[in-house]
């Protein structure tokens, strides 16, 4: 296995003549012309040198190579490339030490937070407190508190109605509720509430029945 290991050192070498060059107009030496990021591809060629000198034989090199090759090749660090309109799902726990620039936190009721099994002792309704701070405190501009109006229950048809309420959380008194802004959602004009009110909604019973026996 001295064949390749020695091509690649060749094609190190001449990268590494033309990154020395003065001239940027200068043409890269043949073999070389199609790579664009000199500098960064000298180092691909280098751990390859490496990942070949290491290979008991040229064949097992090759099948390696073939049956797992790099999902992609090195490059120096920029500005990350991501979508501005992406989001971070987090459990409390795995938060903690992160922090991001808008937080929700989501079903802040009890039952949730606190959980309904960490209610048993004071200790563990303290360890549900400070949970629900780690939570708050992850936010750097922006905090949403997510307080669910109804839960529905699981088992039951694909528009089924069957729905419970829940409390707020008992971290999140009456006497601070000032200190936040509450908002509700969708924004509804009393207009359209009122519609909607007298409205109401309409289900035909009889023929629902009649679809039960068919």
């Amino acid at each position: 296995m001295t064949t390749y290991p020695r091509w690649c050192g060749l094609s190190r070498r001449l990268l590494r003549d033309q990154l020395q060059r003065p001239s940027p107009e200068s043409p890269l030496p043949a073999g070389t012309r199609h790579l664009g990021q000199a500098r960064i591809r000298l180092g691909d060629l280098e751990q390859l040198e490496q990942l070949a000198a290491a290979a008991p034989s040229r064949e097992r090199f090759l099948s390696d190579l073939t049956l797992d090759p790099p999902q992609a090749t090195g490059a120096e660090a920029g500005s990350p490339h991501l979508d501005e309109d992406y989001l971070i799902l987090s459990t409390i726990h795995s938060a903690k030490g992160q922090e991001w620039k808008s937080v929700f936190v989501l079903n802040a009721v009890d039952g949730c937070i606190p959980s309904d099994l960490g209610t048993g002792t004071t200790a563990e309704i303290e360890e549900e407190r400070r949970l629900l701070y780690v939570a708050m405190t992850r936010a750097k501009d922006d905090l949403h508190v997510i307080v669910p109006q109804r839960f529905f229950t699981h088992q039951q048809n694909a528009h089924g109605d069957r729905h419970i309420y829940a409390s707020r959380t008992r971290f999140v008194p009456r006497d601070i509720l000032h200190l936040f802004d509450a908002a509700t959602w969708p924004v509804m004009s009393a207009q359209t509430a009122t519609r909607s009110a007298s409205q109401g909604v309409r289900v035909d019973v009889a023929a629902r029945m009649r679809g039960m026996w068919r």
